[in-house]
């Protein structure tokens, strides 16, 4: 998507105060939240396939790590897993969602594959995580501030879910969000939609593939 998300009450959003700019820092880093078999697999209890527009999300993520590779901006992955057999460690997120037990140690259906051409490499760190946010119970803000990163470039799943999460404790550690909603994908075109403009309104910039290409590519000497 070339600009945010239109909505019914943009032009309110916009005489009220909200939907400003946050604009792009200087020290870029990708941030590819969740993916997996889990989103992309009929059948899997968490698919989203359901929504055409889904189908398209990958290869803008591809898009965007080959950028941020090219212009040797840092990546980084996240990946959810469980250790305990009765799911304790996923707390009261699991009494909300039981499909998440498709991330326990162990489990056999492979919903935790990672799709062709969106592995992490060695030089990359992967965050494991238990709950929406890439930052709750993670050491993720101290290695972005350890780096001088200004600025997060957010694509994943699920728009509504760990992108939203994440997104707004990126603002709350003082990260530029820039959230890329041709790059992410839930299961309705209309939850990922309002998703996209509230945290445009409130939380981060949401951008096109093409900006955010560009601006990868070029890392941080011309960010």
């Amino acid at each position: 998507m070339s600009a945010p998300t239109e909505h019914s009450e943009s032009q309110s959003y916009r005489a009220s105060g909200f939907s400003n700019r946050l604009g792009w820092g200087s020290r870029p880093a990708l941030l590819i939240i969740d993916v997996c078999a889990a989103y992309f697999t009929p059948g899997s209890p968490l698919d989203l396939s359901s929504n055409p527009s889904v189908a398209a999300s990958p290869d803008a993520m591809r898009n965007l790590l080959t950028a941020a590779r090219e212009g040797g901006c840092p990546v980084y992955w996240t990946q959810v897993q469980y250790d305990r057999e009765d799911m304790a460690d996923a707390g009261l997120f699991y009494l909300k969602a039981k499909v998440l037990d498709v991330w326990k140690k162990g489990d056999t259906r492979g919903y935790d594959a990672l799709l062709p051409g969106l592995e992490p490499r060695g030089d990359e760190t992967v965050i494991v995580k238990k709950h929406p946010s890439a930052f709750f119970g993670t050491d993720l803000a101290s290695q972005l501030y350890f780096k001088s990163i200004d600025t997060l470039v957010i694509c994943g799943v699920s728009t509504s879910g760990c992108v939203r999460a994440t997104t707004l404790d990126a603002q709350c550690w003082n990260f530029r969000p820039m959230v890329v909603g041709d790059a992410c994908g839930d299961r309705t075109q209309g939850i990922h939609e309002a998703n996209l403009f509230d945290m445009d309104a409130k939380m981060g910039d949401v951008v096109g593939v093409e900006e955010a290409v560009r601006k990868l590519k070029a890392g941080w000497s011309k960010a």
